[in-house]
């Protein structure tokens, strides 16, 4: 950790097909973005949260810190997937050890590895005095796991100061940039490559997350097979930028047809969510991550999830000069920033 108070924060976001970065100086007024970057990955070098080709990503990492910003060291960093857990319960009002042995005790109830083999920290969200009850919020992650990414990061010539769960800096993010309807159940839904991330809101105020193994890349892959077209064109094409040159209704059906997974995996989320929580109906969906980038996506998910559905904004209110982004449009590829734009906005110390 910083020894004295940071007046910005770099965020670094390494997903499966892309890394993004995010330096943000805080302000008496609220952020400011300094630098930003992102850097596209091949498609193998990172399959299922497990890292296929490292020398490759720690190339990409120190290429995209070259590029932004080479005097950037510490970095707030995210972890997600099967190593994590994310969960939030209810226990009797306690404090101090006693808490701590209680939270124990609840965490070994609901982690699918063993406590011993987990590094923890919790949160008390809530202290209800009438019913001597408190909600708290518990993030686990195997110590093995946890080793290696931040091995990881420091092979890059990194420091990384925060490691962070990415639902937590998804709504951040959310909680930064929009007032949040305390009447609503929403749900913020993050399509990544090759997992979702749901993180729900209840009350105003963060209820659970789940993470769906299903992404964009069964739609690169369609649309690589049905095109016949390399990873670079097909990068392209997922983007729209080949609207020119591919038949649209043809890559409008190719998208369509390789959604099942993604969309059975978010509904199959929804109905577990619901039942749990005994909700009856989720009232507003917020779509960040690559999935909002990709042609006909949002539209066809709005109309078989039957959910009002926006795409999110993590630079709504953030101030920037356009400039920083060069080639890049700042509204066409905010979505793909939260998670970064999220860890960017932890204030360490």
């Amino acid at each position: 950790m910083f020894s004295r108070s940071s007046k910005s924060t770099v965020g670094l976001d390494i997903g499966a097909s892309s890394i993004k970065l995010v330096k943000l100086d805080h302000t008496s007024n609220g952020h400011t973005v300094s630098a930003i970057g992102i850097r596209e990955l091949p498609p193998d070098v990172i399959v299922a949260d497990e890292i296929k080709d490292r020398e490759a990503l720690i190339f990409n990492i120190q290429s995209l810190i070259d590029q932004t910003d080479p005097r950037i060291k510490d970095v707030v960093v995210s972890v997600s997937g099967h190593g994590v857990i994310t969960d939030r319960f209810t226990i009797g009002k306690k404090t101090g050890a006693e808490a701590e042995q209680a939270i124990l005790f609840e965490t070994e109830q609901r982690a699918p590895f063993d406590i011993d083999d987990v590094n923890l920290d919790y949160h008390v969200i809530n202290v209800d005095d009438d019913v001597n009850k408190m909600d708290v919020l518990l993030v686990a992650a195997r110590k093995e796991f946890l080793r290696s990414y931040i091995e990881l990061v420091e092979d890059c010539g990194l420091r990384p100061v925060v490691v962070d769960d990415d639902s937590l800096a998804i709504y951040n993010a959310y909680e930064a940039n929009y007032d949040i309807d305390p009447t609503k159940v929403t749900a913020l839904v993050n399509i990544g490559y090759d997992v979702t991330n749901i993180t729900y809101l209840v009350d105003g105020a963060f209820q659970a997350t789940r993470d769906v193994s299903a992404g964009t890349r069964e739609i690169y892959n369609a649309i690589q097979k049905e095109f016949r077209l390399n990873p670079e064109l097909t990068g392209k094409a997922i983007k729209g930028e080949m609207s020119d040159s591919i038949d649209q209704d043809m890559l409008k059906a190719t998208i369509i047809s390789a959604t099942d997974e993604l969309i059975s995996g978010i509904e199959l989320a929804f109905s577990y969510f619901k039942s749990q929580a005994k909700i009856d109906v989720l009232d507003w969906i917020v779509l960040s991550g690559g999935g909002p980038l990709i042609p006909y996506l949002p539209e066809y998910l709005q109309s078989k999830l039957n959910i009002p559905l926006e795409i999110a904004n993590p630079l709504r209110n953030v101030d920037y000069d356009p400039e920083l982004f060069q080639y890049l449009q700042p509204e066409k590829i905010a979505p793909l920033l939260a998670v970064a734009v999220g860890l960017a906005m932890r204030k360490v110390r």
